[in-house]
């Protein structure tokens, strides 16, 4: 479309929040792929761009600036082939973006506002490239800088999945344990109600958890394992225990980490 972008502003730029483990990458990465191959008629070529943050960070003052505007120019050099759609992903993008309101009003050193303010002029600079995309995801959404989230087009949250999905996870997860033989043959439909149960006591967790829960079960029960499956009724029966300890864990991490706030705060 042939619209004046100083009057209608448009930065391409997507930000994907919520807690962690709830696979805000994955799906960046996914749509981009996704949009890669609803454009190939567009665009003859697709790169996916990956800026690790820790990299841009520098002990000398000043040059970790420097190397926001590298790595960005590295992105620019790449979309100046029009033929080619390039998509930047920044992962835990607040590392990159952090209120500089905080920073200046804290013990945070000055070369973090200065990234911050070399990162929202690369992404203003990129406007100017129709074949840029940019994505980008954080865990801690209330400590990136305003400037750069009124920059997003999108801003989508990403919490822990619901219980038909959590569901879906587990069931798939079950599934490849027994094409592994490692439980016995698994019909969903008929462990629907040991399916359910764990589907219910699972509320609240990640993806990333939902899918380590099997492998932590089967540590559980490694030493009851000789080679045979095990049952799968039993094994989604121990499942259910392993996510409840998974879950009071869980609390006391958070009851700890609040503590340790309460006494910083003091």
């Amino acid at each position: 479309m042939d619209v004046d972008s100083n009057l209608v502003s448009c930065n391409r730029l997507i930000l994907l929040h919520g807690p962690p483990g709830t696979g805000k990458t994955s799906l960046c990465k996914g749509l981009s792929q996704k949009m890669a191959i609803q454009l190939q008629d567009e665009y003859a070529r697709a790169l996916l761009f990956e800026v690790h943050t820790q990299a841009l960070f520098s002990k000398f003052f000043s040059e970790s600036a420097k190397l926001v505007g590298k790595t960005f120019s590295r992105i620019k050099s790449c979309a100046a082939d029009k033929a080619t759609l390039v998509f930047v992903l920044i992962d835990e993008v607040e590392s990159l973006t952090s209120s500089r309101e905080a920073a200046l009003s804290g013990s945070e050193p000055s070369d973090a506002v200065r990234v911050v303010n070399a990162v929202l002029t690369q992404v203003d600079a990129l406007r100017r490239f129709p074949n840029i995309f940019m994505m980008t995801t954080s865990n801690m959404t209330g400590a990136i800088d305003a400037a750069f989230v009124d920059r997003a087009d999108i801003k989508q949250f990403i919490g822990p999945p619901p219980k038909p999905a959590r569901r879906s996870i587990l069931s798939s997860a079950v599934k490849e344990l027994a094409r592994a033989q490692i439980v016995d043959t698994f019909c969903p439909e008929k462990e629907a109600q040991e399916l359910d149960r764990l589907a219910e006591v699972t509320d609240g967790f990640s993806g990333r958890l939902l899918r380590k829960l099997p492998f932590l079960t089967f540590s559980k029960l490694a030493s009851t394992y000789d080679k045979q499956p095990l049952p799968s009724s039993e094994f989604l029966s121990e499942m259910v225990g392993v996510a409840g300890t998974e879950r009071i864990v869980r609390g006391e991490l958070a009851s700890a980490e609040e503590k340790l706030r309460d006494n910083r705060g003091r």
